[in-house]
């Protein structure tokens, strides 16, 4: 098996933070690393496939072909809330694609299948680019897993959105959009089905704690019950990346305390009692940079504000605000060359 490494980059950086959620320009949330980075290698995702997909499907689909094509087709405004994963694999010998998305909310997205048909004609687009003057396309088979605490309620069918009454959609729905997407909804799954789902310890583990670790306190009592699962996660090839991924979550999104996590760690073996070293070093080494960051952050802040002073412009409370609050230094530096041309301090954020 090849080496569980992310392709879409280091291990988990955000701010330790109990939801989990990132806002709009910022890193990626803890959810989004421990997916892509457990579900971007192959092995992985081609067993969660293989137990969620229809038999027919999975029998007809070459999982051990499976391989990930790399880029992202969740709108940006959005990527808080989802995480995405695009592989390539043989269909009845014809090219085809699986799209895996993550969804994240505490309650489920009404629109998903428009997004999701959006995502997948991106898909569509790029393959076109890529192959000029084809005439046909390559089927796109999208998936989305649910992690929200709460159960997945809306339809999964295009057709059910769009609002039309019964009768009128009956006589129109042949030149209306069907499109579907497969659903794998943990809240439904209890943990006995997903210990007896044939999965790679990583993928088992992985969709466990995405589960099960958000807000709670109890986090490590659980995984006690996995101590074998976990075991088997750190004897993979390069299982201790995902181990790392998956601690590295749970330290940021549950409520457990540390030393119970490294105690859990430390029953594991010296393998994992490394692997949560590192990871409390990372995390610690993290706060500090954030911290070095914030207070440049602040910094540059102040200096865009003397800037107004000397020029005599007065700051409006909102402008004040969200000059102070501001966090990313590559946007203060655009503000602050701005400061010196404008002639309003609301102006400051007009491009």
């Amino acid at each position: 098996m090849a080496d569980e490494l992310d392709p879409g980059g280091s291990p988990p950086s955000p701010p330790r933070s109990k939801s989990g959620r990132k806002q709009p320009g910022g890193a990626p949330s803890p959810h989004d690393s421990v997916f892509r980075r457990v579900f971007g290698v192959p092995a992985n995702a081609a067993s969660q496939l293989g137990a969620v997909l229809p038999p027919d499907l999975a029998g007809r689909l070459d999982l051990s072909r499976l391989a990930t094509v790399p880029g992202s087709f969740v709108d940006e405004v959005l990527r808080w809330r989802h995480s995405d994963v695009l592989f390539t694999a043989p269909l009845d010998g014809h090219d085809a694609f699986v799209y895996v998305l993550i969804e994240h909310q505490s309650s489920d997205d009404p629109l998903m299948a428009f997004r999701m048909l959006r995502y997948v004609t991106r898909i569509w687009d790029q393959y076109e680019r890529e192959h000029p003057g084809t005439r046909r396309l390559p089927a796109v088979i999208p998936l989305v897993v649910h992690q929200g605490p709460g159960q997945w309620t809306s339809s999964v069918q295009l057709l059910d959105v769009i609002d039309l009454d019964p009768a009128v959609k009956q006589a129109v729905q042949v030149y209306l959009p069907r499109f579907e997407f497969l659903l794998d909804d943990l809240s439904r799954i209890s943990e006995d089905q997903l210990r007896n789902r044939k999965l790679t310890p990583s993928a088992r583990v992985a969709l466990l704690v995405l589960k099960t670790a958000p807000g709670n306190p109890q986090i490590t009592a659980l995984l006690r019950r996995w101590e074998d699962q976990l075991r088997a996660v750190l004897d993979q090839p390069g299982g201790g990346e995902a181990f790392l991924a998956i601690l590295t979550y749970i330290q940021h999104v549950s409520e457990t305390p540390d030393g119970e996590l490294h105690d859990l760690a430390a029953s594991l073996g010296p393998d994992a009692e490394e692997v949560y070293v590192t990871t409390a070093e990372m995390l610690e080494a993290r706060g500090e940079a954030r911290g070095e960051a914030r207070g440049e952050a602040r910094a540059k802040a102040e200096d865009i504000l003397v800037v107004f002073e000397q020029r005599g412009i007065d700051v409006d409370g909102k402008s004040r605000g969200r000059i102070e609050s501001c966090t990313d230094l590559d946007t203060l530096n655009g503000w602050f060359r701005r400061a010196f041309k404008v002639d309003k301090a609301s102006d400051l954020f007009e491009e």
